[in-house]
């Protein structure tokens, strides 16, 4: 009979143990989370081209691109061409997309606002691009920009949006999380 009252003790001794290593596994894990970097909870990050942001039927080469540059004496804005459409598969998502800065707005020395231009001089000394290929970017944490020239990389959630300044009709929006920077 010592045999059978012992194979139940042995039996939950083992189950007690199996147990109690699951309890300490799950508790040294809980304790390293709050030491993962915010980045291994962040969510995928799409890299966007310019030309992602035209539809897919659409070529557009701006003309400063192509060395064609008209210098009259219309406003710059009005020289705009006509956006023949946008894309709304990034609606929502946090993209990361490469341009130049046309300031909008300022606070202190940094900039909170302003549009994404795909080429150096875009809206201010060449005629703006279609409204598919501009970006309206606000920032809460204000951005030292080295000025137009300077080529950024922003981060954030993205979105279609209809804004429209005096430089130009603008097809995007960019809340942006990051500005850093692109990489030489």
């Amino acid at each position: 009979m010592s045999d059978r009252s012992e194979l139940p003790v042995a039996e939950a001794l083992k189950l007690h143990a199996k147990t109690d290593r699951v309890r300490r596994r799950l508790l040294g894990s809980m304790l390293v989370l709050p030491f993962l970097s915010k980045q291994a909870f962040a969510e995928d990050i799409v890299e966007l081209r310019w030309s992602d942001l035209l539809p897919e039927s659409d070529t557009f080469v701006p003309d400063v691109l192509r060395g064609v540059i008209e210098h009259e004496n219309a406003p710059l804005a009005s020289q705009q061409p006509e956006s023949s459409g946008i894309r709304t598969e990034w609606n929502g998502m946090t993209v990361r997309l490469p341009g130049f800065i046309v300031p909008i707005d300022y606070s202190g020395a940094g900039v909170t606002a302003f549009i994404l231009v795909p080429y150096v001089g875009a809206c201010v000394h060449v005629p703006p691009p279609p409204a598919n290929q501009l970006v309206f970017v606000t920032t809460e944490h204000p951005y030292e920009s080295e000025g137009l020239f300077e080529a950024v990389n922003v981060t954030g959630r993205f979105g279609v949006s209809s804004i429209s300044t005096q430089l130009a009709e603008i097809g995007y929006a960019l809340s942006a999380d990051k500005i850093e920077p692109y990489p030489a």
